[in-house]
């Protein structure tokens, strides 16, 4: 299943490019790259300054989809571990 703006949410968010839109921590917006690795509460992402940790909770994020359209997401969304989120994915299809 091809990665959708609707369905963005499903999908395995390792290799997007992503910036980060918003956030409580003032000092993160802007940061972007290429996201390398995702916890629970996080994501990881890869710039050219190195890798930086954002937390998901109270940000959100501009995605950069393989067609190039770019999907803002309420990082609230995504807060649940990636493994289960991708379970979910199988259950909605």
């Amino acid at each position: 299943m091809p990665v959708t703006p609707r369905n963005l949410p499903l999908h395995e968010l390792i290799g997007l490019e992503v910036e980060v839109a918003e956030a409580s921590n003032r000092s993160l917006v802007g940061i972007k790259g290429t996201v390398v690795d995702e916890t629970k509460n996080t994501l990881v992402v890869r710039t050219g300054r190195g890798d930086k940790r954002i937390p998901k909770r109270h940000t959100k994020f501009i995605f950069t989809l393989p067609d190039k359209r770019k999907v803002k997401v309420d990082g609230n969304l995504l807060a649940i571990r990636p493994e289960d989120r991708l379970k979910l994915r199988l259950r909605v299809w």
